[in-house]
């Protein structure tokens, strides 16, 4: 498959699926996807759209530095944590080493703000973290944003997108929608119009 990478891989990407506003990992496995005519696209695949990425999740500032390893290690938490979706969508036993490297991103830093006393604004909370953690920190708030969504009241309304090639990942919120978007929709509908248009003239 052909990968969208550099400046236009923004405006490749689709919008964010169903339920994505709900847990910041369903959009975090959607950062890559497979679309029609073997083309497909990466947020994460160079550090600067990852740094972009994590900076539009507010899950990190754009002044954090973002380094080739960190994008990979983003890119290895997003295929376990796809993995683990995928086995749940289908039933099925989840992957070993997903599981574990879930959790060891789960609990590799606390996740929690922590209680601090500032002279000047009294006790408040804080992410007391050196910057060049951040990403860290970033992972183990995805890997338990994704570990709610596989163990809430939301795992039984994950699905794939209906819309083959698409491969994305999303919530049913409407009724037995199965599509992550309305590109993929419109392709789905003219698929189903296609066939029986095929079918009556057999």
């Amino acid at each position: 498959m052909n990968k969208t990478v550099g400046t236009d891989i923004t405006r490749a990407a689709l919008p964010p699926a169903p339920g994505a506003d709900r847990h910041r990992s369903l959009d975090f496995a959607d950062t890559a996807a497979t679309l029609p005519a073997g083309q497909g696209y990466d947020l994460l695949a160079a550090p600067g759209s990852a740094m972009h990425w994590l900076a539009t999740q507010d899950l990190a500032t754009p002044d954090v530095q973002m380094y080739d390893v960190c994008a990979q290690r983003m890119r290895t938490l997003r295929d376990h944590v796809r993995a683990l979706f995928a086995a749940r969508v289908d039933g099925t036993m989840p992957p070993e080493e997903s599981l574990r490297a879930v959790n060891e991103a789960l609990t590799a830093v606390p996740t929690a703000p922590l209680l601090a006393w500032d002279g000047a604004q009294g006790l408040r909370r804080i992410h007391a973290h050196p910057t060049d953690q951040a990403v860290n920190h970033a992972l183990a708030t995805l890997a338990a944003d994704a570990a709610d969504l596989l163990t809430g009241s939301d795992a039984d309304l994950l699905a794939t997108c209906g819309s083959a090639p698409c491969d994305r990942f999303l919530l049913r919120t409407h009724g037995r929608r199965h599509w992550c978007s309305t590109r993929c929709g419109d392709r789905a509908r003219a698929a189903r119009a296609y066939a029986r248009r095929s079918s009556a003239s057999a």
